[in-house]
Parts: C-alpha cells; sequence; structure tokens
C-alpha cells in the first residue's frame, strides 16, 4: 500500500467515526433514555385485588391504553419513576412509609401495564391528562425521581399543585447528556430535552429536592442548578454516601417526604 492510500484510508475511517457514530447515537437515543419495564398482566390483576389500590386505565389523546395504580388516600401524590422503573413496588413500600396519603403511581407508555411508546411529549401530555383525571382531589403533589422529575416539573409548570418532591433530579437532559458524552453534538442530537431548569424561575410550589451525594448518573451540581433557578420555597435532602438507585435505603429519605407533607410551609 502507497503511503498515499494509507492516508487516504485513515481519512475515510475518520470521517465514519465522525459522521456515523453521531448518527448512530441519534437514532438510538430512543433507546438509551429509556427503558421500560413490563408488568405481567397475572401479576396486575392480583395487585388489583390489594385493599385501597385500584388499576386504572384511561386513554390518552392519540388513543393510546395508559395505565397507574391509585391508592387511595389524601393528600394525592402523583408519582413518575425512573427511566427503568416498574412503579408497582411502590404499592407497598409508599403506603407504609406515608401512611394516610394518596398515590398516583403513572406507568410510563410501554412501561407497566401502558401500551405505546415512550418520548418527553407523550409522557408529559399523558401526565397532564392523569392530573386532570384526579383533579377534583383536594390537594396534589407531584414526586418525581430521576427522568420522572423533567415530568415532575413540566407539569408542575402547567398545573397547580401543593408542592413538587424531586429525588436525583436534574436541570435538562441536555447538561447530563454532554457530561456523559462529551465528543458528541449533544445540542441539535438530543430530541427529548426534559429542560427543568428553563421552568424553574417562574415555580411558586415549594420544592423537596432530595440528592444523592454518590450519584455517578446524574451527579448533585445538575441537581443543585435546577434548585438554585427554583422560584419557590425550597428544601435540600442530601443523602451522604447514597448512590443513584439507593436512596430510598437512606434513613433520612421517608421521613423528609412526609415530614414534607405536612408541613404547612418550608
Amino acid at each position: 500500500m502507497r503511503v498515499g492510500d494509507g492516508m487516504l484510508t485513515l481519512a475515510k475511517i475518520a470521517l465514519i467515526f465522525v459522521i456515523g457514530f453521531p448518527l448512530l447515537m441519534y437514532l438510538a437515543q430512543d433507546s438509551l433514555i429509556f427503558h421500560p419495564q413490563r408488568l405481567d398482566e397475572g401479576r396486575r390483576i392480583a395487585l388489583g385485588r390489594t385493599p385501597q389500590v385500584e388499576s386504572v386505565f384511561i386513554h390518552g389523546a392519540d388513543g393510546v391504553r395508559l395505565h397507574a395504580w391509585h391508592v387511595q388516600g389524601d393528600p394525592l401524590i402523583l408519582y413518575f419513576g425512573g427511566n427503568a422503573e416498574e412503579v408497582s413496588w411502590m404499592l407497598g413500600d409508599a403506603a407504609r412509609r406515608v401512611p394516610g396519603a394518596g398515590w398516583l403511581l403513572v406507568d410510563y407508555r410501554g412501561y407497566g401495564s401502558s401500551e405505546g411508546s415512550p418520548s418527553e411529549k407523550t409522557l408529559v401530555a399523558d401526565a397532564l391528562q392523569w392530573y386532570d383525571q384526579f383533579k377534583s382531589a383536594d390537594k396534589i403533589y407531584v414526586f418525581g425521581r430521576s427522568l420522572g422529575s423533567g415530568v415532575a416539573v413540566q407539569l408542575a409548570a402547567q398545573r397547580p399543585v401543593a408542592g413538587a418532591i424531586l429525588v436525583a433530579p436534574f436541570d435538562s437532559l441536555v447538561a447530563v447528556a454532554k457530561r456523559h458524552y462529551p465528543f458528541l453534538p449533544v445540542d441539535w442530537m438530543l430530541r427529548h430535552r426534559f429542560d427543568s431548569v428553563a421552568l424553574a424561575p417562574k415555580m411558586k410550589a415549594p420544592l423537596l429536592c432530595i440528592v444523592a451525594s454518590h450519584d455517578d448518573i446524574i451527579p448533585p451540581e445538575h441537581a443543585k442548578r435546577l434548585f438554585d433557578a427554583w422560584g419557590g420555597p425550597k428544601r435540600w435532602v442530601g443523602l451522604d454516601g447514597a448512590g443513584h438507585n439507593s436512596t430510598d435505603g437512606e434513613s433520612n429519605y421517608w421521613p423528609s417526604i412526609a415530614g414534607f407533607l405536612t408541613e404547612k410551609s418550608l
């Protein structure tokens, strides 16, 4: 092989990497962001027999069948989970940890017992529809974990809520993606942006922000930017030693949530 041929081959390889890899990541972003976890129908039926638990179905604006778990109680907490979370596990834990509270544990599209495919647009539209379905509740809180914090913030920006509980939240998915993929042109690639920090200054609802100190998926500085920008009263709870997926086991996790729900103000 001549020297000129070798240089041409290297240039072709570099061009394929520079163009091909970002294109591949762009096409694969849905599978990188969303990891739907399904629930067996037999298991759904069995859980639906639990006292004070209702398996609820509605149809989205586009006709897709959506599912959520409704636990009776007051106030009502609309729960939006992480990107790989099947939320039925909360049925026992949440009821035990926050006695008397009501819950609406939302299955994203493609998750649990909901049909369809997830996207930022559809998840937010579905969240608004779930809120409207239960808006007769005396007091409604939103609770978003990780990816769900982006859904919860957009819901709180469009509907009146008594407060927002955000666990391992982020400023924007663009900022988080730039951290993990600094070599990619994330700004123009990312379709699902979940730009919570842009909405935060106009928020008036109280915020409880719970952050794991050793979170290597969404490092605490992303939550701090959102917290600092929040326009309403706010409280920061740091979980020393906790990681992204170990928040619930910390001793001050559930007491902080229970206290937030019963306080008149922060």
